[in-house]
């Protein structure tokens, strides 16, 4: 009788991998970068645990977005206090922050809870094409489409 593989923190293999978001969309970069942080382009990946390897994004600042959403998307945060809400624009976010609006963008499709956090520490944003995870030995990874 065959049983099926799971998954654990004995048996998974994780790669380093280097993904350069220069004229990619926003959502498409960040919904594959989400897939690789879960592990879903493995075989053996597993729902209940972290299977996915780390990535790079480089260029961050570089990362296209369409139609008016550079003035018209919005990011919120609140301090908690009242009047608290802070807003800034697309466009203000990619050239003042360009790691932040990926980051948030990227764990927005993480699952929520603790497995989605452990993932979402796996992921490394820098602005230029400049990183200092060169110990590690990181494939460049190309996108699809």
């Amino acid at each position: 009788m065959r049983t099926t593989f799971m998954a654990n923190e004995s048996n998974i293999e994780r790669k380093w991998l280097v993904v350069d978001a220069e004229g990619q969309r926003l959502g498409r970069l960040a919904s594959e970068v989400a897939a690789i942080l879960r592990g879903k382009h493995k075989p053996t990946y597993t729902p209940h645990a972290d299977t996915g390897d780390n990535v790079i994004i480089i260029n961050a600042e570089k990362v296209e977005l369409t139609g008016h959403k550079l003035s018209d998307k919005m990011y919120y945060r609140h301090s908690g206090h009242p009047g608290g809400l802070k807003s800034r624009n697309a466009e203000e976010m990619r050239t003042k922050f360009p790691e932040q609006m990926i980051e948030l963008a990227v764990k927005g499709m993480l699952p929520k809870g603790s497995l989605g956090r452990k993932m979402g520490k796996k992921l490394h944003v820098y602005r230029g094409a400049e990183h200092n995870h060169q110990a590690q030995k990181p494939q460049t990874y190309e996108l699809r489409g």
